[in-house]
């Protein structure tokens, strides 16, 4: 069943009409519909680049990975070496950099 059943024409002058086509390009929106109305109801749309969240993400199953590989190696053999230990904690230690980057950039936005 369909939730939205109202109706709503406003007529745009050519002038207005690109502008909102613009804008609506602009935020990301490919329909106009969505965006008339994110618009009208919020007064506002925010795009989020999402790069750095997918860059964390994939270097967050890269250490998960290595980390698998490292408790193999450790059951197999009953030891583990130093330089594996080091390069989890240098690959937490950037995905934590990496985070509160983030973190600071979503705090920004107004």
């Amino acid at each position: 069943m369909r939730t939205k059943t109202r109706s709503l024409e406003v007529l745009f002058s050519p002038e207005e009409y690109k502008l909102l086509c613009q804008r609506s390009e602009e935020a990301g929106v490919r329909f106009l519909g969505p965006f008339i109305r994110k618009m009208s109801l919020d007064g506002y749309i925010v795009k989020l680049d999402t790069s750095d969240i997918h860059e964390m993400t994939s270097l967050l199953r890269r250490c998960s990975n290595n980390l698998n590989q490292i408790a193999k190696k450790a059951n197999a053999t009953g030891s583990i070496y130093g330089a594996d230990i080091a390069e989890i904690q240098a690959k937490q230690d950037e995905i934590w950099e990496m985070a509160k980057e983030i973190l600071a950039r979503l705090s920004s936005i107004q």
